[in-house]
């Protein structure tokens, strides 16, 4: 650790800007620097040795005259201990200002250096509200760390002090990413505080550098040169796939993932293997995988005991099969001896050539060839989602909510132990594959963060990305440690890595299927204003709510041209404002209207549609009472019916024509799954949003995404 003269001096020479001071070293110059630079001052007792100077009491404030900067003086020497080595005085010019911020260098572990802004004071501890972005830094990615600040009014106009100079501030986060850059051997850097004066300008008072070995930082890249997009296709696009080690019980690996695959209806051929030559659900089973066809069988889908699988990865070879997915338990799950044999079956992989996913994974979906290769289902509708996890219930989570919301899947993959090839590799091959429109992780363990991060960036520029990343909390940490025997990195870290390389991170499951089906089905908006359209109010005034409390979209003001518009078509008590409610004046095309008036409107980028269902709702009550069909109830029933069906499809064909998102939302997706309505929404390919709330959180996503990729303004 470098003194706080030392620091400063290094720091100086980027451009940062401190308090005006003095070194001095007796009693005598501490009093003449104090009056040199003129009263009040702060005086600190410093040296190489003292970084926590304020929880020693070795720093004296406010010091007004002369006999109080003689008094700080001996005090300050008096206290010195023999470890602190060669010590010195600081005198410095007393700055003052009602906010303070911190910022710093850090160095990660996993993803290397990151520049750090908080807010300092006592309102780092009351708000914790601090933000990290990768090195490095321009001007545009500055500005954008100071955005990610929670409590953006902190630097706005504060009881009569002028706002923060959010350039000046940009500058020195700038600074501090030049310095990390010329100088490899900081490890560290904290300036605390940085204090904003009444005119918004900003001024350092304290900083310490801490240095490091630059020589001993070597990378963990492992080396792939081997995998190619041939070994990834015989993957998820395999000719023919064999199940190695199929089984007669229904309850073992080798029954049900060879029954899925044949169930579901898989394109290529099917082979397996068993001991015994058995017949498994009318598959004459070979002896064994050398006694397969040559050159038919792409994917080996092993369901056989660890110790077994190091001959088997060999007659893979033998036959030529490209890919392998392993199933088998006993690996790094089962301790020390176990981890050793995965890492010996992993190196085995990759002398032969081939591509191997697992061990001890949960198996692989790939829809547009019909493969259903898992021990556990479900499998979900074809769709553009693309889906990789470290935990195999995640990839069953999302798509059993693929299957609810009949938003489709394109592939799916539960990497298991990951003792070869890891997520990055699979973004790397989804951003490539015309079937992902987008991809959906679930994270937990990182071995490689540089590698994940630089994959998430080169991925995020072509597609979007949506992240939930288990082990944020010190409980969760634990939790993904027991899990898949890797700690989770640091929260604020990883947020920092989501914020620079476009990927939306989301802490909710249900939320997060929600914003990858948004991108799957929706066009990118061209800007965040927004405009609510509904016929009931109350959903209309809490989505509302959500939008403004978030402060991403906009909730437009209306035109003067769209609300005159709107005002022929509805009776005069309608909303006039955003949200439109159309306060109970829909007649039969009356909400298709309004809504393509909405559409139509160059000055906005996306709609929320709320209300649907409704009249199907009372249909449905109608069908079921005793009176129906009679007294025209039949009649009434199935025009309610095709108005929500209208709506339905109105909303995603204005969607396509003028290429904005429309989002249609009601608690009936979930409540009520086969109301008309509903099940028009999925009909033309689109989720139907459960409510507002999350249509509006899964647009602002987007919207955010948008915006990095240059798409949205």
């Amino acid at each position: 650790m470098l003194s706080e003269v030392k620091s400063k001096h290094i720091l100086s020479r980027y451009g940062i800007k401190f308090a005006e001071e003095q070194e001095v070293r007796t009693v005598r110059e501490a009093i003449f620097a104090a009056e040199n630079i003129g009263y009040p001052v702060a005086i600190k007792l410093c040296a190489d040795a003292i970084s926590h100077k304020t929880e020693r009491g070795l720093v004296r404030l406010n010091i007004r005259d002369a006999t109080e900067a003689e008094a700080a003086s001996v005090a300050l020497l008096g206290a010195t201990e023999p470890s602190d080595g060669v010590t010195s005085l600081l005198v410095a010019k007393m700055e003052t200002g009602r906010r303070e911020l911190i910022i710093g260098l850090v160095r990660d572990e996993q993803f290397g250096p990151f520049v750090m802004l908080g807010l300092g004071g006592v309102f780092a501890e009351i708000m914790s509200d601090t933000v990290f972005a990768p090195t490095p830094l321009d001007m545009t990615t500055a500005t954008a760390l100071i955005d990610r600040l929670e409590n953006q009014n902190f630097l706005d106009e504060f009881r009569g002090d002028q706002a923060i100079d959010r350039n000046q501030l940009a500058q020195i986060l700038v600074s501090l990413s030049v310095a990390e850059s010329q100088e490899p051997s900081i490890q560290s850097i904290d300036i605390n505080p940085l204090i904003a004066r009444s005119d918004g300008s900003l001024v350092a008072v304290d900083a310490l550098i801490e240095i490091r070995d630059a020589k001993s930082e070597v990378s963990n890249t492992p080396n792939k040169p081997f995998l190619s997009e041939a070994h990834f296709n015989a993957l998820f696009a395999p000719r023919g796939v064999v199940i190695v080690g199929a089984s007669t019980h229904p309850g073992k690996f080798g029954f049900v993932s060879l029954h899925n695959i044949l169930t579901n209806g898989y394109l290529g051929k099917v082979f397996a293997t068993h001991l015994e030559r058995a017949t498994v659900l009318d598959i004459e089973c070979h002896e064994s995988v050398d006694d397969l066809p040559e050159d038919g069988v792409d994917l080996a889908f092993i369901c056989t005991p660890a110790s077994t699988n190091f001959d088997i990865l060999r007659a893979c070879a033998r036959k030529k099969i490209k890919a392998v997915y392993v199933t088998s338990a006993g690996y790094a799950d089962s301790g020390e001896d176990g981890l050793k044999a995965q890492v010996e079956l992993g190196a085995l992989a990759t002398e032969l050539n081939i591509l191997l996913i697992g061990p001890n994974g949960q198996g692989l979906v790939s829809t547009p060839q019909r493969l259903c290769a898992q021990i556990v289902g479900p499998y979900p509708p074809a769709g553009s989602i693309s889906l990789v996890s470290q935990s195999g219930n995640f990839v069953s989570s999302f798509m059993n909510y693929s299957r609810q919301s009949g938003v489709g899947i394109a592939r799916a993959v539960s990497a298991g132990n990951a003792t070869q090839v890891g997520v990055p590799d699979f973004f790397d091959y989804f951003a490539g594959d015309s079937n992902t429109k987008v991809a959906l992780a679930y994270l937990e363990g990182i071995t490689d963060g540089r590698l994940l991060a630089k994959s998430m960036h080169d991925f995020s520029r072509l597609k979007p990305l949506v992240i939930v990343k288990g082990g944020s909390t010190s409980g969760g940490a634990r939790a993904a440690a027991s899990h898949t025997g890797a700690l989770a990195s640091n929260n604020r870290i990883f947020d920092g890595v989501c914020s620079s390389s476009g990927a939306i991170r989301i802490s909710d499951v249900e939320r997060a299927f929600d914003v990858a089906a948004t991108f799957a089905t929706q066009p990118l908006p061209k800007g965040n204003n927004t405009i609510l359209l509904t016929t009931v109010g109350g959903w209309g005034v809490v989505t509302s709510d959500v939008i403004v409390d978030e402060g991403v979209l906009n909730l437009m003001q209306l035109p003067k041209s769209l609300k005159t518009a709107i005002s022929e078509l509805l009776p005069d008590r309608w909303s006039k404002n955003n949200p439109v409610d159309c306060a109970g004046g829909e007649t039969r095309e009356t909400v298709a209207e309004v809504m393509k008036l909405i559409a139509s409107n160059q000055d906005v980028d996306a709609i929320i549609f709320l209300g649907l269902g409704i009249q199907s709702n009372q249909a449905r009550m109608m069908r079921e009472g005793k009176y129906f069909p009679d007294f025209e109830l039949e009649r009434i029933v199935k025009y309610h019916e095709r108005q929500d069906e209208m709506y339905a499809n109105v909303a995603a064909e204005l969607s396509l024509a003028m290429k904005k998102p429309i989002l249609v939302a009601t608690e009936l997706g979930v409540a009520d799954p086969n109301n008309p309505g509903v099940l028009a929404v999925q009909n033309t390919g689109r989720l139907c949003y459960a409510s507002g709330q999350r249509a509006a959180r899964a647009l602002s996503s987007v919207y955010k995404y948008a915006k990095w990729r240059g798409v949205a303004k």
